[in-house]
């Protein structure tokens, strides 16, 4: 089973964007600066979530992002799928013939193991991750983290 950074990046943005709309479209530039990620790669993967209707963008002064959906109806498996990631647990094609004309011995164990990823990420919603203790601590610390950096940029 592989979850590359895409999807790890794509959830932990769409997230981040979640805590940051309720005052207006987020700016990529804010989400790269408080998740520590590429501005490039945020934008790849902001027009696939927006080519998937995860997300969608404002233009000009004052434009960014925003969830289409409220967050509770969010699921993290559709934001995983939306940037072409995979979780599947097996390295079978999705053939049922992933040994040329047969099936592998494990074949439908790691089917199953994946059938039970894709239910257990799709029960969960940006709203339920909002929600956590530690992850809206580890939000609000961001926040000050950026506003710090902000107040002394200003002040030099």
């Amino acid at each position: 089973m592989r979850l590359t950074t895409k999807g790890r990046y794509a959830v932990t943005a769409v997230l981040d964007l979640a805590f940051h709309q309720e005052s207006g479209p987020v700016s990529l530039a804010d989400i790269s600066e408080r998740q520590k990620i590429s501005l490039s790669y945020l934008e790849q993967l902001f027009s696939k979530l927006r080519k998937n209707t995860i997300v969608s963008s404002t233009r000009g002064p004052g434009g960014g992002y925003r969830l289409t959906n409220p967050a509770d109806q969010v699921s993290i498996v559709s934001i995983i799928i939306a940037v072409d990631e995979t979780y599947r647990a097996n390295g079978c094609s999705s053939s049922e013939y992933c040994q040329g004309t047969t099936r592998c011995l494990t074949h439908d164990l790691w089917d199953e193991l994946s059938d039970k990823i894709h239910g257990f990420l799709d029960g969960i919603s940006l709203a339920d991750l909002m929600q956590q203790k530690n992850t809206a601590a580890t939000a609000c610390r961001q926040d000050d983290r950026l506003e710090l950096k902000i107040n002394s940029i200003q002040q030099a």
